[in-house]
């Protein structure tokens, strides 16, 4: 599982607390009684680590696994294409920061401050946290996947030419990015990345753990979903959500590069895109 997946989870962990206050909430497979942690679950009070299981305290499963996530329609499911379970709907998540983590990331976004000062007369208008890609788009079992979920560099390139002369753009990137030219970069793990967000005006990129981060920070975001999967399943209503819903939308393909992608992805125009998180900035909450 991702890290949008476990940020989800979150939510639930959370009412089963204020439901079994005395109970120590694990998250894990239930019928093989394996109990996961993540990095996601960092100092979050309602959450406990497995490595710190009190055995003399109930405990409460949350059963959630690779094989039974609530917005994956199992039983139509396989290995080349993902249903949707459309009674499902996420409620924001919960990211719990360090000291350490919350300082770091004040930190970067005042180094990307400092930069847009040394390179630019005027002053910017509004600090954009951007993913361009997913670390999985070269992953053996995921690459097909991701690539289908993919806007395409060259879009966000083309709308990052739109936004830098007058917005800090943030690029988060990782192993496997490319970096566009001409803006900041952010090269640090997700936790930490999710601090930068938590400092920017916005997040701009596909769905995925950072989305469900902007929805548990409760920033402004403009996520672009293509025709892969339905905001309707794992997007946020206080969200810009870019869908393309058209004949075989929403289509989770798996392990073939699509067709019907490709066909959303260009009916997706980058100033669609930039007109989005013009509307998204000047929102009121």
């Amino acid at each position: 599982m991702g890290f949008g997946d476990e940020i989800m989870i979150t939510a639930f962990a959370k009412l089963e607390k204020q439901k079994f206050p005395d109970r120590q909430i694990v998250i894990g497979n239930f019928e093989k009684k394996i109990v996961k942690h993540s990095t996601v679950y960092e100092n979050n009070p309602k959450i406990t680590n497995p490595m710190k299981i009190d055995e003399s305290k109930p405990l409460h499963y949350i059963d959630y696994h690779r094989l039974n996530r609530p917005y994956i329609n199992t039983a139509y499911s396989n290995q080349h294409k993902m249903v949707w379970n459309y009674n499902f709907r996420p409620t924001p998540g919960e990211i719990y920061f360090s000291s350490n983590e919350t300082k770091k990331g004040k930190q970067i976004v005042e180094n990307a401050k400092a930069h847009w000062k040394e390179n630019n007369i005027n002053s910017y208008k509004g600090i954009v946290f951007l993913e361009s890609s997913s670390s999985k788009i070269k992953d053996k079992q995921f690459a097909l996947k991701h690539k289908n979920k993919d806007w395409s560099f060259a879009n966000w390139a083309q709308l990052t030419e739109k936004l830098y002369s007058n917005y800090l753009v943030i690029q988060s990137i990782h192993s496997e990015s490319k970096r566009i030219q001409n803006i900041y970069y952010c090269d640090y793990d997700f936790r930490i990345a999710c601090s930068v967000m938590n400092n920017s005006d916005i997040y701009v990129g596909p769905e995925g753990g950072f989305s469900h981060a902007a929805a548990a920070l409760r920033k402004k975001a403009v996520i672009y979903f293509g025709g892969w999967i339905d905001p309707k399943v794992t997007g946020y209503d206080f969200h810009q959500n870019v869908y393309v819903n058209i004949d075989g939308s929403p289509c989770g393909s798996m392990s073939y590069l699509c067709d019907h992608c490709e066909i959303c992805r260009k009916k997706i125009s980058v100033d669609l895109v930039f007109d989005l998180i013009m509307k998204e900035l000047n929102k009121k909450i």
